[in-house]
């Protein structure tokens, strides 16, 4: 089986597995969500259309970067 995008690809957008795994989680959530608000149906999963954002660099990473808790404490 291949990935499509490559995951060398991938990283080469976002410096690591778990950021990037972050990332298109974040962006997967928002593509849905503005999906079922507009009521657009999308040709294909929220998750796919993620990665190939982040594949073709139209990403900002400093949007998609996890927050700071308010009281310093995880």
């Amino acid at each position: 089986m291949m990935l499509e995008p490559p995951m060398n690809q991938l990283l080469n957008q976002v410096p690591s597995r778990y950021m990037l795994v972050n990332v298109v989680a974040q962006r997967a959530r928002q593509i849905a969500s503005s999906a079922e608000t507009s009521g657009i149906p999308l040709d294909e999963k929220p998750v796919t259309l993620a990665i190939h954002e982040v594949a073709d660099g139209q990403l900002d990473l400093e949007d998609h970067s996890p927050e700071e808790p308010e009281d310093g404490v995880l």
